[in-house]
């Protein structure tokens, strides 16, 4: 069977960004969705606004912000194209490359890993700050761990399998169109007082969005499980016993998977702005946690997101032929 070239854009993309990374830059594509949400919020959100207007403001915002990306990938990959096909293709796998985020969460976990191997709890804490929402001045090698491991897990979803599934089904601008979702979701998604109206709709379109791919990579983890020889088994028992404590419909299957694949216990106690948030645990304590449970989570997610390059290659053959 040959594969077709536009199946082919996933694992290209994959390439990129295993071989370059993920530039940081005021001009990577993510930040300037980012800008325009940020613009566009300023204009629509009214803290004094009654709660159907919040609401309605939101969905605009969503709304704007979709339609406004799609248009502009669509249209710039059009354009490439008609130059020559090959310029569509590398423009298309550029982009998508844009839109992954595997190599970051590995270098951004062994980066804390090492800190931790090395006693250097002030640098891990600041590390795990950059890729967590939680407060870390007081995390001890255990909780910094504990943040790593369910920020990687939980972003299998968001920065690997969901933007290459929406790019196997729709092409590179709907990949694009997810991560404008995801983006608004991390930006006005939140259920505090500034965005509980606001964000909802945001909120609610990301769990759509990220519903199939979560429960596609709660498959692939207990696969890469047994591949790796962790526990495949207690990957499965985890996600169906404890994944819906999660209060995201989705998050909770990737962490739960991970959770019972390593034989370790997700979820506890955090805090956020000095307050204090329990979260319901997902495993069992089997082993207690340290930084090498972070290098086994990267682990999986390196396998996963090889096993996502052949099936989305696959399903995008099907889909594109």
């Amino acid at each position: 069977m040959i594969i077709g070239v536009q199946a082919l854009i996933p694992l290209f993309a994959v390439l990129i960004d295993t071989v370059v990374g993920d530039p940081r830059s005021k001009w990577h594509p993510v930040v300037l969705i980012g800008n325009l949400i940020a613009t566009l919020e300023r204009v629509l959100r009214k803290p004094d606004a009654s709660v159907q207007r919040q609401h309605w403001a939101g969905a605009i915002l969503v709304c704007l912000v979709l339609g406004m990306v799609y248009s502009v990938v669509k249209d710039l990959l059009y354009i490439l194209e008609l130059l020559h096909p090959l310029a569509g293709f590398t423009g298309g796998a550029v982009l998508l490359s844009f839109a992954i985020t595997p190599r970051s969460l590995a270098e951004a976990g062994c980066e804390i890993k090492d800190y931790l191997l090395a006693g250097d709890l002030v640098q891990a804490r600041a590390k795990v700050g950059w890729i967590v929402g939680r407060d870390t001045d007081s995390l001890d090698e255990a909780s910094a761990t504990r943040a790593t491991v369910e920020t990687v897990a939980e972003n299998i979803v968001d920065g690997i399998v969901s933007p290459l599934f929406y790019a196997a089904i729709g092409g590179v601008p709907l990949a694009f169109l997810y991560r404008a979702v995801n983006t608004l979701d991390s930006m006005v998604g939140y259920k505090n007082e500034k965005y509980l109206h606001f964000g909802m709709v945001a909120a609610r379109v990301d769990d759509v969005f990220n519903y199939i791919p979560a429960r596609l990579t709660g498959l692939l983890v207990i696969i890469a499980a047994a591949l790796l020889r962790y526990d495949a088994k207690g990957a499965m028992k985890t996600i169906l016993r404890d994944a819906a404590k999660h209060p995201s419909p989705n998050s909770g299957i990737p962490e739960a998977a991970v959770a019972g694949a390593l034989g370790i216990r997700l979820g506890g106690l955090n805090y956020y702005g000095g307050v204090a948030s329990f979260r319901s645990y997902m495993g069992e304590p089997h082993k207690p946690l340290v930084a090498q449970h972070i290098q086994q989570t990267t682990q999986l997610m390196a396998l996963v997101t090889s096993l996502t390059v052949v099936v989305v290659v696959l399903l995008g053959e099907w889909l594109w032929a």
